[in-house]
């Protein structure tokens, strides 16, 4: 019987392990959304844009 109560909890960690397993894959994929939702362009990061105050003080 005890054999069986073992085999019993085994069945149990599995399944949380089987759980725990989904919980992480759920997580890593909001997280990677939630990082494309907020990533900005290269183009829109390197895009030199002139800066007038500059120009003015150098006249």
């Amino acid at each position: 019987m005890s054999s069986k109560k073992g085999r019993q909890g085994d069945d149990s960690e599995d399944k949380g392990e089987q759980v725990d397993a989904v919980e992480r894959e759920a997580a890593k994929r909001r997280l990677l959304a939630q990082a494309e939702a907020e990533r900005v362009p290269v183009e829109d990061m390197t895009r030199a844009v002139p800066d007038r105050r500059w120009r003015r003080e150098q006249r």
